[in-house]
């Protein structure tokens, strides 16, 4: 028994301590299933009073094995189900054999491990703030398949169960006791076991069963025939379209699996159950999520993309910060760093707009208080931590500036020299800037080698992703120490190398210059908007252009024209830029503006412009399935260009950036796992035939040629 010890205490309590040898957490890997059997099989030959489910580790268990997981392939299916279904009998065996078994839950438990803590008659757990409780399984395209979708509907009902298994919620300890997932709580280890003690010597006289093996058991709240759970049940099926577009399967089985399940007996669902889990874990969809929402974005995290060199060198936490303007994009990190214990000067040429950017975090900290997630004290702390100035003394003994002034190169030269005359000589200063280059801006600075980019993506506070951007002289202690602050606040970092637009800002132009490229074609505009949700993007190119606005959107193009003037060259044109000129001259700019593409009634839901039809004639109409490709092969294409050109450095970067910074729909696993999971070789012929079709923008680049040709994907070296 590799990774469970079975030993029985002085009161014959059998004490099952799941203890992973290879790992400082334990998985559901074949060690545990095989000590399960193993276990579950000494059991039947011994007598005890009951049984202790616990962990040697400092979590209870982290989950199922995702390395097996991912490898999973169709042709593993049959072995692969037996597998399921035999660890599924193994826990059924603990739930129905009559003795009381209790989980002593020391530490998370999500997944697989809360799946093995509801096979338990008693649930008691640690009381401590960083215990999590969960099945976490939808957020890398998988259904709990340990007994979790059967166990939480029969535990809970199904109303409240779809949120767990639906949303991969998870809750503190003090929220499952609320929700009834445990039964009770601990103050310390004694106090867990001395309760679990407790439990079995008060129940071990009579047979233990679950609530779903009583005789008189009903589901709560009904089962999926009763009135109000099918009216549930068809709201949540349209929700759920409306929210997946079909690009997600796991929650369409996830929910099958529920509604199924419950309406059969027991080991029925189980089998249910693991149909589904098996179809998921062998399809592609999971392959992609897996890929990049666990093994990059882990390996991204501990410093993968950083050169070796930078990764080595030791940081310390940064206690203060400057943000230089108080805009939008100012005042939502500043209040994302203050949140994060981050002492923050925010500045801007009048008290009054420092003043005005500090309230933002005040409104946003009222909403949380109103809703339960903070309390005065906190909120207060928070606010406290902001300092408005107008002053640009007060910027002494930061140890970190952040310009986040407007896309203007003047002003942001200004900015900086300003601010460095108040710096220590260790100070980094870093631009927010979304497109203007960073060893450009540098050139302003008297300390280039302190000088870094860091693009924040709109709202701060609420985005995950940082780019963090070199410039030609930046240092490998002032990337690693970037790096490390952005790991500090909370955020996801990925590192590039400097370029107009860098990675993200030049990939998303691409998004929304097709779209509105499209639309001077004369292709229906709500066919463009349909055809982007219908691939997985959150929102339409004609949409969010209106939310970054068109004005904005001209004054870069601007800008680049401007700069590559400077140099001798010309700037590239696109279809997109006469129809942004011409919405401009119409006084439809974008949101801000009061319309753009969309129309913003008062009080009312925004709609499309009802003049785009007249503005921009249809003219006869592309497949769906072509304006889809059109925007997903676009964005994927120049960010193999990135690549290629080496502003990328990674194909992990580019595939967590292009889905946490700019939208690239989840289920493709990032914008150049896109292109492995099409198929290089298929990719780079769809690419020729959209080329000779709209444009020279799609003709393939070398390199996809090259991996075509040699039959490979877009890997990282390890």
């Amino acid at each position: 028994m590799k990774s469970i010890r079975l030993e029985k205490d002085s009161d014959n309590i059998v004490h099952l301590i799941m203890d992973n040898p290879n790992a400082s957490a334990n998985v559901m890997d074949k060690d545990f299933t095989d000590s399960l059997q193993a276990v579950v099989e000494k059991l039947q030959q011994q007598d005890y009073t009951g049984i202790i489910v616990r962990s040697a580790k400092k979590t209870f268990f982290a989950g199922g094995d995702l390395k097996s997981l991912y490898a999973a392939k169709k042709s593993d299916a049959e072995t692969f189900f037996a597998s399921c279904e035999s660890f599924k009998a193994q826990l059924r065996w603990l739930e129905t054999q009559g003795k009381p078994v209790v989980a002593a839950i020391n530490g998370t438990a999500l997944g697989g491990g809360w799946e093995i803590a509801l096979g338990c008659h008693q649930r008691i757990a640690l009381d401590d703030s960083s215990v999590k409780i969960g099945l976490p399984e939808v957020t890398l395209g998988l259904l709990p398949g340990g007994g979790g979708c059967i166990r939480m509907p029969r535990l809970l009902g199904i109303q409240n169960a779809l949120p767990f298994l639906l949303e991969g919620k998870q809750v503190r300890v003090k929220q499952a006791l609320e929700a009834g997932l445990i039964h009770q709580t601990a103050n310390d280890m004694d106090d867990l076991l001395n309760k679990a003690r407790a439990y079995i010597q008060a129940n071990n006289d009579s047979q233990v069963l679950q609530p779903w093996d009583q005789p008189d058991y009903r589901m709560p709240g009904g089962d999926a025939k009763n009135p109000k759970n099918a009216q549930l049940l068809m709201i949540a099926t349209a929700m759920l379209e409306k929210k997946t577009r079909g690009c997600l399967p796991a929650p369409e089985a996830i929910l099958a699996t529920v509604v199924e399940g419950a309406q059969v007996d027991f080991e029925t669902a189980t089998r249910i159950e693991s149909r589904h889990f098996v179809e998921l874990t062998c399809g592609q969809v999971a392959k992609n999520m897996i890929g990049t929402f666990w093994f990059a974005l882990n390996d991204l995290k501990a410093g993968a993309s950083l050169p070796q060199a930078a990764r080595n060198l030791e940081t310390q936490p940064i206690r203060k910060i400057g943000i230089l303007g108080a805009g939008m994009m100012g005042s939502a990190i500043a209040y994302a760093c203050a949140s994060k214990g981050v002492e923050v000067v925010l500045k801007d040429v009048s008290m009054e707009a420092a003043l005005n950017g500090k309230g933002y975090a005040e409104k946003s900290l009222q909403k949380r208080l109103q809703r339960g997630r903070t309390d005065e004290a906190r909120m207060q702390t928070i606010l406290s931590r902001i300092l408005p100035t107008d002053s640009a003394a007060e910027l002494a003994g930061c140890e970190l500036v952040i310009e986040a002034v407007f896309e203007d190169r003047e002003l942001k030269a200004s900015v900086t020299s300003e601010a460095e005359e108040q710096l220590s000589d260790g100070a980094i200063f870093a631009s927010n800037t979304s497109t203007l280059p960073i060893t450009g801006l540098a050139k302003s600075s008297s300390r280039p080698k302190n000088f870094i980019g860091m693009h924040f993506f709109s709202p701060a506070d609420k985005m995950p992703l940082v780019e963090i951007i070199c410039g030609e002289e930046t240092s490998e202690e002032t990337l690693a120490q970037a790096f490390s602050f952005v790991l500090q606040i909370g955020k996801t970092p990925i590192v590039v190398n400097d370029s107009r637009g860098f990675f993200t800002s030049r990939v998303f132009g691409c998004f929304t210059n097709e779209g509105i490229g499209m639309l001077s074609e004369g292709v229906n505009p709500a066919t463009i908007e349909n055809a982007a949700s219908l691939a997985g993007f959150p929102v339409g190119p004609l949409a969010v252009s209106d939310e970054v606005s068109l004005a904005l959107m001209a004054r870069i193009r601007q800008q680049t024209i401007n700069d590559l003037q400077k140099e001798g060259k010309k700037a590239s044109t696109h279809p997109a830029e006469s129809a942004i000129d011409h919405m401009l001259e119409l006084g439809r700019a974008g949101k801000a503006a009061g319309g753009g593409f969309y129309s913003y009634p008062e009080g009312g839901k925004k709609h499309l412009w009802q003049g785009l039809g007249q503005e921009f004639p249809l003219t006869e109409q592309p497949s769906v399935e072509d304006v889809k490709e059109r925007l997903l092969f676009i964005m994927a294409i120049e960010s193999l260009r990135c690549y290629e050109e080496k502003v990328l450095r990674s194909v992990r970067d580019a595939n967590i950036g292009s889905i946490f910074g700019i939208g690239f729909p989840p289920w493709t696993g990032g914008a150049l796992q896109y292109i492995n999971q099409y198929g290089v070789t298929k990719f780079a012929q769809r690419a020729q035939q959209l080329a000779r079709s709209y444009g020279e923008r799609f003709t393939p680049p070398t390199i996809l040629i090259t991996l075509a040709e040699s039959r490979q994907n877009l890997e990282d070296e390890e």
